[in-house]
């Protein structure tokens, strides 16, 4: 299954993969050119599907857990200031994507969104110290009665060049279901309440909609 926002990049990858395979094989007459050509222009297809997978994943709700918003690995726990709207200490858990990653962003608990706001920004490397604040970057609140409200950041990387936020201020959303897409190698920051207990660790594999990241204190 693939994510609805690889459409257009999937049909450009195989309309540029059927085209390079046939101009190979009409107009390169040398054998293991035409070959390697080909390979490679599969190769780059193979890429562009496993980016835009989108697994179909059914997330077990549980109102007392916070789920990890995306895959990826834990690179960031610890409190911080968060001043574009708590304005307060808060407990950072940020989790970094590589290329190879599901792409997928998720709802991390059920819950009304109070806030949702896009920055256009830099494309520093995703896991930059100043990559939460100057990066291109989508920034949601969630609030239900378990945590109050949680925060999470969409961040672009290096290679990001377009984030996808489908949260809209009033919405009611659902734990574990779609909330969006970052292409290309990118980060999610979530913010909690101080005294939040987490279930993860640094450099822990996170599965978006599965891993537990935070219980209720």
């Amino acid at each position: 299954m693939f994510h609805k926002e690889g459409g257009p990049s999937i049909l450009l990858g195989t309309v540029f993969t059927v085209a390079v395979l046939l101009i190979a094989d009409k107009f390169i007459d040398i054998a293991w050119l035409r070959m390697l050509v080909q390979f490679a222009a599969v190769v780059i297809l193979i890429i562009i599907l496993q980016f835009f997978r989108n697994p179909k994943r059914i997330a077990v709700r549980d109102i007392d857990h916070i789920l990890a918003p995306v895959d990826g690995k834990v690179v960031v726990i610890e409190e911080v200031y968060e001043g574009e709207y708590f304005k307060d200490k808060r407990l950072q858990v940020s989790i970094f994507m590589s290329p190879i990653n599901v792409h997928v962003t998720r709802y991390a608990m059920d819950g009304i969104i109070k806030f949702s706001k896009y920055h256009p920004g830099k494309f520093l490397v995703a896991w930059h110290p100043k990559a939460s604040e100057e990066n291109e970057r989508t920034t949601v609140v969630i609030e239900n009665e378990t945590f109050g409200a949680i925060l999470y950041r969409q961040i672009a990387g290096a290679l990001a060049r377009r984030i996808v936020n489908y949260a809209k201020e009033g919405m009611q959303v659902v734990q574990g279901t779609d909330a969006g897409f970052i292409k290309f190698g990118s980060r999610v920051d979530l913010f909690l309440p101080l005294g939040t207990p987490i279930n993860v660790e640094l450099n822990q594999k996170a599965i978006g909609g599965k891993t537990i990241i935070a219980t209720k204190a």
